[in-house]
């Protein structure tokens, strides 16, 4: 299965090949969050009869590219946990509460990339720690970029999306949803503009 998550978001961008004009997309690119060309999103299963999705509507981070040595890339992510959105106001209210994320205590979520693993397919795997409800621990974000190239209003922007996959309690999630609840997969689609 896919390693999942957080961070937060990032990890597609650190894709790419070398080549004569490489240089020309290298760069630090801000997540496009005032325009929302972002999302982070999730979903677990419901005690193995249907699945649970949701997202975090607040969320922002950087990555630097390099495109000539990829492996080089980094990338951060911040995630204001109580922007979570399950679409359903009370179940919010307990995903925020002291049986998951415990908002109150810990307001924040991050992944701060360590290395960046380039495969032969142009795929990317970007290792990092992720910081979820006060535990810190590695995770990698299975990474591709989707494109790159000037946009209309003179800025210069880099897609890519990732995904990684992690079990509650690894991050002290106290709440015990049965064998099928245990894992939560986590997709992140993000649009950099080059600073």
């Amino acid at each position: 299965m896919k390693k999942l998550l957080l961070a937060s978001a990032v990890s597609v961008a650190l894709i790419g090949t070398a080549n004569a004009n490489a240089s020309e997309h290298s760069g630090t690119y801000a997540f496009d969050k005032e325009g929302a060309h972002q999302f982070i999103t999730f979903k677990i299963s419901h005690l193995g009869y249907s699945w649970l999705y949701g997202r975090f509507n607040d969320f922002d981070g950087e990555f630097v590219y390099d495109a000539e040595n990829p492996e080089n890339s980094t990338v951060t992510v911040t995630i204001d946990t109580a922007s979570v959105d399950s679409n359903h106001a009370e179940r919010d209210k307990h995903l925020r509460s002291k049986d998951f994320l415990h908002v109150s205590e810990f307001p924040q979520a991050t992944f701060k990339s360590k290395r960046v693993v380039v495969d032969d397919d142009g795929e990317a795997d970007i290792i990092g720690d992720f910081t979820l409800r006060g535990v810190t621990r590695e995770i990698t974000l299975e990474a591709e970029m989707l494109g790159h190239g000037e946009d209309p209003w003179g800025g210069y922007r880099m897609g890519f999306e990732a995904e990684t996959e992690f079990r509650l309690k690894d991050f002290g999630i106290p709440m015990d949803l049965g064998e099928a609840s245990e894992t939560v997969e986590i997709k992140i689609s993000i649009e950099g503009i080059r600073q």
